[in-house]
């Protein structure tokens, strides 16, 4: 198996009717695995991909997607949690039906709790009439908690009951009210090691995940990065008013080096400035320091620079000869060695990349520097 897992439980219920796949869902495109996949799911929404992991991952979404059963997603921040969200609830049987959306992180425990389950007039100060919260208004539909680990614990216990009985009730009542919901969460937050600190109820936890599905970050699968630079370009010329920009060899090999610390949510905001600016030498440059994927804040750390130094100018000077020495070194991988097309990236004159490189003792070799990949 990929780095995108899966699990079951086998107690996990939820007290919805039973769902049957049909002839009018959605079917998954029969696509070569030497093809790149792009489904478009309206409202913007896109999955696109390439790589083994996610193709494993947009397999499982479709039997995953004819259940009711709860989903944990789990994946750094931009990786595509919502994505998946949104695919699940495409292809499910209620895609008809309402989704809505909840940010776990971004409310107080009272706000939170009465934004889920509503209130009823007088049930605090400002409640002047009775109003239904999400589980409500989301009946026959999916609801989406996301950042669910943030989640204090006053609506967990709330959360818990739902899932188990399929009923809670409004805060200032005592009336049970019975929905149908569809409950898929995600978050970017170590789980385990909540569950551990006390900050999340491994209880709540095992309802959530009937299903799991662990989103790769971008790093793991960079054969998806051209597919999504492609489709970035594309969807956001449009969106911005200007025309389209072609990839070229140089700025497909600096995408793929990166490490994307931010994911797909990062390649999107760099296509963005990309378009923009209309200047691929800079975008390029932009992606130098990170050229390194996995280890190169690691690589950064352990470079020519003391940080011993004590004098203000001195500092300042030691960063600006690493920046320089690290811009270098990554401009000449990416011109696997040819000190010309290193010169061209950086902006300056073959004489002055030269000199730089005797400055700080970078050996020019060709064979010293790996092959760029081929676009």
């Amino acid at each position: 198996m990929s780095s995108a897992t899966f699990s079951a439980q086998k107690d996990a219920r939820v007290p919805t009717e039973p769902t049957v796949p049909s002839e009018s869902s959605p079917k998954a495109p029969l696509v070569e695995e030497n093809t790149p996949l792009v489904e478009e799911m309206g409202e913007g929404l896109f999955f696109a991909c390439h790589s083994k992991a996610m193709r494993e991952i947009r397999c499982m979404v479709d039997l995953i997607a004819q259940t009711n059963l709860p989903v944990l997603i789990l994946g750094e921040t931009g990786a595509g949690k919502e994505v998946m969200v949104r695919l699940i609830h495409h292809l499910s049987l209620r895609r008809n039906r309402p989704f809505l959306k909840v940010n776990c992180a971004a409310l107080p425990s009272e706000l939170l709790e009465s934004e889920l389950f509503g209130y009823e007039a007088g049930a605090f100060t400002g409640a002047t009439r009775p109003t239904a919260g999400k589980f409500e208004a989301c009946h026959k539909g999916t609801l989406l908690l996301d950042e669910i680990a943030e989640m204090p614990p006053g609506p967990q216990a709330k959360l818990l009951q739902v899932l188990q009985d399929g009923e809670y009730c409004r805060l200032g009542s005592s009336k049970p009210i019975r929905v149908d919901v569809r409950v898929l969460a995600a978050t970017n937050v170590d789980i385990v090691r909540a569950i551990k600190t006390k900050r999340f109820r491994e209880d709540l936890y095992y309802r959530l995940n009937a299903f799991s599905i662990q989103v790769p970050p971008l790093r793991d699968r960079i054969e998806d990065i051209p597919v999504l630079l492609q489709h970035f370009i594309r969807t956001q010329s449009r969106h911005l008013g200007c025309e389209s920009l072609p990839v070229s060899a140089d700025l497909l090999k600096a995408c793929l080096r990166y490490s994307w610390p931010g994911n797909a949510r990062e390649l999107e905001n760099f296509v963005k400035r990309y378009l923009i600016v209309r200047d691929e030498r800079k975008a390029v440059v932009q992606l130098l320091p990170e050229t390194h994927r996995g280890n190169s804040h690691a690589e950064t750390s352990t470079s020519t620079f003391s940080m011993k130094a004590t004098d203000l100018k001195s500092l300042v000077r030691g960063l600006k000869q690493q920046a320089e020495r690290q811009a270098i070194i990554g401009a000449l991988e990416l011109a696997s060695g040819n000190r010309k097309d290193a010169a061209r990236i950086l902006n300056i004159s073959s004489r002055a990349l030269i000199y730089k490189m005797r400055e700080y003792g970078i050996d020019g070799a060709k064979a010293n520097y790996p092959m760029a990949l081929s676009a």
